[in-house]
């Protein structure tokens, strides 16, 4: 069961503090997918005065995260969400503000279903960033885990 995404939007600048330190927004968030927008901010520039790759892989991580916190945060008593590993591929120079969009390539369920099975499951969050008129600047693949908890 997924968890109220109205608390997630609030909480998340507190529970990720890095969301908080780039004012990273959120457009949109449900259980398929989430969107987060990182604001064109002059100190998280790079040398050519677009934003800075880390600031764009930590707005994709994040959305990667609100979406796994989402769907399975009502599980952590149970097991805690780690991301294992992180894949980001640049494509084009971006200029302005950004948004990551973050979608799961697995059903939720099934997910949940190799967590009561007693399995550690793992899963990727596909992410795609782009500038404001739509154009994909990055690709990022996070996978995750659901590490369960020692008793």
């Amino acid at each position: 069961m997924a968890l109220d995404i109205d608390a997630v939007r609030a909480s998340f600048p507190q529970a990720v503090p890095m969301v908080g330190t780039l004012s990273l927004e959120f457009l949109e968030l449900d259980t398929r997918k989430a969107v987060m927008r990182l604001p064109d901010q002059p100190e998280y520039h790079n040398h050519v005065a677009g934003p800075h790759a880390g600031a764009m892989f930590t707005l994709g991580e994040s959305a990667s995260g609100a979406l796994v916190f989402v769907n399975f945060g009502d599980r952590m008593g149970e097991a805690t969400p780690l991301a294992v590993e992180a894949t980001i591929r640049y494509l084009k120079f971006a200029k302005g503000p950004v948004t990551a969009t973050a979608t799961l390539d697995r059903d939720p369920a099934d997910i949940s279903a190799e967590l009561d099975e007693g399995r550690r499951p793992e899963f990727a969050v596909e992410v795609a960033i782009a500038t404001e008129d739509g154009t994909q600047t990055g690709a990022m693949t996070v996978l995750w885990t659901l590490k369960p908890n020692r008793r």
